[in-house]
């Protein structure tokens, strides 16, 4: 019997040593939590020993093996150094660090106030912004920010408070307030998109997509087939903001399809169906579990999304999501054991 310990981490960042069958104990849970909650397909054994292999690697730091590298991105690009990190540098320098010395693969430019709402008042500033970082790099750049539906409420927007509504009772009024502020919701990321493209924009990304529930997501999925359709060789990319889309309507569909309750298997379709070309994976880090737990419960939900998915699949894997620890500087010893097992394992595009 293996009695060795093994440095890992709880889903908080603490570190702390387990047991392999302590770390084989918590997969196997983790793995059994999104086999029951997403009715997807259990990892096979194999898949459960060399995830156990990666999490009791004796390296600090790990890699994949030749062959299974990843394509790497941000979303929240620009905001990463200079707000995130509080290094002082602008955009412009931000992108090129990215680029020249951390070799990304593509880079998001985006503003501080990171919604497509507000980005209305000050779309002009930000074309310009987009040009010039065409100019200096060579990476694909996107731009980037959230639906946000949540900020079209009463006081900050025009539509009632669709919480407030349901609290009250009124149901259909809600449903309607969702309705009407998804499509302004749209119609906003339209524009500020139409004019990122003027400029010579690469892609545009929808971010943290379904933050306000189902009508938030069937915001972006209706602007992005809009664009798709209408610029073909724009790349557009969405991310998710949850592991399944809350129900805050509940009969909102895409293409004939129900957007409440769906997990990433399922959200991949709708993506592909809107004319996306790449989706972002996010699955939720609970940090009252080990990372062995969170990892494996991530990579069983990845690796169903990945078996149906016809357009690369990108893992969001940073702070409390993806199995990485929730913690604002994630630590690499975890972070590079979620980029192994997502690429290796989970067969996933990039991160």
């Amino acid at each position: 019997m293996d009695n060795k310990k093994y440095f890992t981490r709880l889903g908080d960042g603490e570190g702390v040593f387990m047991k392999k069958a302590e770390i084989r104990e918590d997969v196997l849970a983790g793995m059994e939590n999104a086999v029951t909650k997403g009715k997807v397909t259990p990892l096979s054994s194999s898949d459960i020993e060399d995830l156990v292999d990666i999490l009791t690697l004796p390296e600090k730091n790990v890699s994949v093996e030749r062959g299974y590298e990843g394509i790497h991105t941000f979303d929240a690009g620009t905001l990463k150094l200079p707000i995130r990190a509080g290094v002082p540098v602008d955009r412009r320098t931000a992108l090129l660090i990215h680029e020249r010395i951390l070799c990304n693969d593509t880079m998001e430019l985006c503003n501080t106030d990171y919604s497509y709402k507000p980005l209305k008042n000050i779309v002009s500033e930000e074309a310009l912004a987009v040009e010039q970082a065409e100019l200096d790099c060579i990476m694909p750049i996107f731009y980037g920010a959230m639906p946000n539906m949540g900020s079209y409420t009463e006081p900050d927007g025009p539509y009632p408070n669709w919480t407030m509504l349901m609290t009250d009772g009124k149901v259909k009024e809600a449903m309607q307030a969702q309705e009407e502020a998804s499509k302004a919701c749209t119609d906003d990321m339209i524009y500020i998109a139409k004019h990122m493209i003027a400029a010579g924009v690469d892609g545009i990304q929808f971010d943290t997509c379904g933050a306000s529930g189902d009508g938030d997501i069937l915001a972006a999925l209706n602007a992005a087939k809009y664009l798709s359709e209408k610029y073909p060789d724009v790349s557009i990319t969405m991310g998710m903001a949850n592991e399944y889309h809350l129900g805050m309507h509940g009969r909102l569909k895409f293409e004939g399809d129900r957007l409440a309750g769906q997990y990433p298997h399922k959200q991949v379709k709708s993506v592909e169906k809107a004319g996306a070309h790449s989706f972002g994976a996010v699955i939720n880090t609970n940090s009252s579990k080990s990372f062995a737990w969170n990892l494996a419960r991530s990579l069983t939900y990845v690796k169903a999304c990945t078996d149906v998915a016809e357009i690369p699949v990108l893992v969001d894997a940073g702070m409390g999501v993806g199995g990485i620890p929730l913690t604002n500087t994630s630590p690499s010893d975890a972070t590079t054991r979620v980029a192994k097992a997502m690429l290796e394992i989970g067969k996933a595009d990039g991160l």
